[in-house]
This record gives C-alpha cells, sequence and structure tokens, in this order.
C-alpha cells in the first residue's frame, strides 16, 4: 500500500511541474527566414534543399502531428508551428517549418523554451522529421 501512496505523490507532483515557459517572440518568419538559434545548446535549426517546398511541408504536417504530446498552434502560408512537450516535466519546446519557395529548402527550427540544455532533443526532432522527409520524398 505505501508504494501505491508514493506512485500516486509523485504522480501528482510531477502533474505540478508542468514547465511550460514563455512563447518566444522571435517565432514566425521574418525577411523570408526563421530565426537563427540563439544557443546551439537548446536549439536546432537546419535548411532541407528540396524539390517543392510547399509538397515538402504538406507532406511532414501528418508526421509533426502524429508526434507524442505534440500540437499544431499554427499553419497558415507555408509557415507551421507546433509545441511539443516533454514526457515526465512537460518541457515545452517549439517545433516551426517554413516553405522557403525563394531559395528552394524547407526551413526547420526547433527550440526550447527553458533551460540551458535540451538533451540533444530538438537535434533528434529535426533529424527524425529530415528522415520522414526523406522517406516522403
Amino acid at each position: 500500500m505505501t508504494s501505491l501512496l508514493q506512485h500516486c505523490v509523485l504522480a501528482i507532483t510531477l502533474a505540478l511541474f508542468h514547465f511550460v515557459g514563455p512563447v518566444p517572440a522571435e517565432l514566425g518568419v521574418h525577411n523570408g527566414a526563421l530565426a537563427a538559434c540563439p544557443s546551439p545548446a537548446h536549439c536546432a535549426r537546419a535548411d532541407w534543399a528540396v524539390a517543392d517546398p510547399d509538397l515538402a511541408l504538406a507532406a511532414l504536417v501528418p508526421v509533426v502531428q502524429a508526434m507524442p504530446r505534440t500540437a499544431v498552434v499554427e499553419q497558415s502560408n507555408g509557415y507551421l508551428h507546433a509545441t511539443a512537450s516533454s514526457a515526465l516535466f512537460g518541457f515545452v519546446d517549439d517545433l516551426e517549418l517554413y516553405a522557403d519557395k525563394a531559395h528552394g529548402v524547407l526551413q526547420a527550427r526547433s527550440v526550447s523554451r527553458l533551460g540551458d540544455s535540451d538533451l540533444g532533443v530538438n537535434g533528434g526532432r529535426l533529424a527524425s522529421l529530415q528522415q520522414a522527409l526523406a522517406e516522403a520524398t
């Protein structure tokens, strides 16, 4: 019984510590590009050369929607913004994709709202999306 009580207390405690953080001001497309990463320790940024950036973005929308604990916040005009929460503490990361037709690339950016290090989560997220894009095209 004590073990069950301890697990319940732990679950309630973890639920209380949902670290969302403020929405970054630099989100969105500015001068035809997603923002640069403020620090590689908690952000990843990539440009993927594609034949049709709009089709590449469209191919990744269902992939993003299927990612665990991920919600699409905005999708319009070749741009997608989603949030992804970590399983344990609920740390929120912002994921952005932008179909840059002028340069023939799909821009991707994933950044943590809080903390000094993401332990490679954002880079891993972009690597998974790049793999999904390669498989879709």
